[in-house]
């Protein structure tokens, strides 16, 4: 019996890490992430990454946790999420791909106001950019269905948890120390990354606008799939 608790318990965990890590993407990010943060001193730019971190912990798990619930309450579809993040996803890409070369890392002193960090750390560094259309959505899907049994439930919201958490952590090490990544790839390769990062991203942007337009037209053309239902509709129709 407890050796099916644990089965479970891991599963749930290997599901979140691995639907949410690949999406996310940190490792490809974090060349963006230095350059966005690169008029910051090294100690700003640490407390930053740890509160990008922290932003998207609580982002994710409360997608997880009540995201279909407050779309639902709004009477807004994930396809409409979609639709309207995948656009400020595409227009973060685009400036991103058309902007200035990236700067060189700075190592100075250069004061920002602690709500100024705060403020950046969440827009643009953790939503989009981190935190986009795509992971949010997934997190939502994670959490749609929720087991009736208390037990399982509250097994799956502690997997969900450690879940985002380790996720989390791939977050902050990697923008933590995005610094010395940069200085390994060089200001070549890391231009050449932060473009090819940008046109990605700008391409992962026009898909998600495209799955939620597809999904609308869909419920457009065949009316009886509900398909740009709330978020929680699909759960309540299988019940």
């Amino acid at each position: 019996m407890l050796l099916e608790h644990i089965h479970y318990f891991a599963g749930i965990v290997f599901i979140a890490v691995a639907a949410l890590l690949p999406i996310i993407d940190p490792f490809a990010g974090a060349p963006i992430y230095l350059a966005m943060t690169s008029g910051l001193s090294p100690e700003q730019r640490a407390r930053t990454a740890k509160l990008v971190a922290l932003n998207s912990f609580l982002l994710l798990l409360a997608s997880i946790l009540i995201g279909a619930y407050v779309l639902d309450f709004f009477g807004v579809s994930i396809p409409a999420v979609q639709v309207a993040g995948g656009i400020v996803v595409c227009v973060l890409a685009w400036s991103l791909l058309n902007g200035p070369i990236a700067p060189d890392v700075s190592a100075s002193t250069q004061l920002a106001s602690p709500d100024s960090l705060k403020q950046r750390a969440f827009y643009p560094l953790t939503m989009p950019l981190t935190v986009g259309p795509g992971s949010i959505s997934v997190a939502i899907t994670l959490g749609a269905n929720p087991p009736r049994n208390l037990r399982a439930l509250l097994t799956t919201t502690l997997a969900h948890v450690v879940g985002v958490l380790i996720t989390v952590v791939a977050i902050y090490l990697c923008y933590r120390y995005a610094d010395r990544l940069v200085r390994r790839l060089g200001k070549t390769g890391t231009n050449i990354m932060i473009r090819l990062t940008a046109f990605i991203l700008l391409a992962i942007g026009t898909q998600i606008v495209w799955n939620g337009a597809r999904t609308m037209l869909v419920g457009v053309l065949h009316p009886g799939t509900d398909a740009t239902a709330p978020a929680s509709a699909p759960a309540a129709a299988r019940d």
